[in-house]
């Protein structure tokens, strides 16, 4: 039970950097020499 309640977290922490990333690469779009970050996610 534990275990699982594990996992879901890391998996939810892992798609809120995701979404986070996304944002900040929106909000940066029209800024002169902006490069995009890029969330690289692991087994």
């Amino acid at each position: 039970m534990l275990r699982g309640l594990w996992t879901a977290a890391t998996g939810m922490t892992a798609q809120q950097l995701n979404v986070d990333i996304i944002a900040n690469n929106l909000a940066n779009v029209n800024t002169a020499g902006f490069k995009k970050s890029r969330a690289d996610f692991q087994d």
